[in-house]
């Protein structure tokens, strides 16, 4: 009997198991579109306590998920704290600790609603193309760090840079190295918000520099996890 729960419940080779989890899919969705009308303003308490009503519902599913996976795990303890069991758990204990009520302040009470939204990671489960990326991240894990490395230290490098250039031009954006932070993130990344920029010859023949340098600090990652995602596809035997 727990075998066939188990091909149910953790397979989708069989019709009640590919039912199990779309319907497990549905949840998840329905789930995350509630929570993004519960945020519309002005909503009419009729809806809000339909929607609550739903949370309710969705909350009670996903504990029953919680548990059927937790009875057919063979080692219940290393599924409670795996990955996955982790978010399955956090997909509900907010909805708990808010509805029994532990007396936190309101900035604790938006934290822990805030968490609902780990249950977008729970469609992960049964995305191939997610599986794919995780294992694509896990295979470029050393390279994207060497890339993360080299893009802080150039993005120390522009704040100071800047600031050297600017300071005495614009003492109230540029007054010191961490509020050029925000402007070197911006050029880095190629965002250019165009709210901080410089305005002395050397600030702007700097900035040119630092933004062909973003073109490639922005690009270097891309192409790490293009080439991962790639090995990943021959890993997993794909075409």
């Amino acid at each position: 009997m727990l075998k066939k729960l188990r091909s149910v419940v953790e397979e989708s080779d069989s019709r009640l198991g590919l039912l199990f989890n779309l319907s497990v899919q549905f949840t998840i969705v329905v789930s995350l579109v509630v929570v993004s009308i519960e945020t519309l303003p002005g909503l009419d308490e009729r809806y809000l306590e339909l929607l609550q009503n739903i949370e309710l519902i969705v909350v009670c599913l996903f504990t029953l998920e919680y548990f059927l996976r937790l009875l057919v795990a063979p080692k219940k303890m290393e599924f409670v704290f795996s990955f996955w069991g982790m978010i399955d758990l956090l997909a509900i204990l907010p909805y708990y600790l808010l509805f029994f009520g532990f007396g936190f302040e309101l900035i604790m009470l938006r934290a822990f609603r805030l968490l609902r939204i780990v249950r977008i990671l729970k469609l992960a489960r049964y995305s191939k193309s997610i599986a794919r990326l995780g294992m694509a991240l896990s295979i470029a894990k050393e390279d994207l760090i060497l890339a993360l490395g080299g893009a802080s230290i150039m993005l120390f490098v522009a704040s100071f840079g800047i600031y050297q250039f600017e300071n005495m031009a614009q003492p109230d954006k540029f007054s010191s190295v961490f509020d050029s932070l925000w402007w070197a993130l911006a050029t880095l990344t190629t965002v250019g918000y165009g709210d901080i920029y410089p305005i002395t010859f050397g600030g702007k023949v700097f900035t040119g520099v630092i933004l062909m340098i973003g073109l490639g600090v922005v690009a270097l990652p891309a192409a790490i996890i293009t080439s991962a995602l790639t090995e990943a596809r021959k890993v997993l035997g794909e075409n």
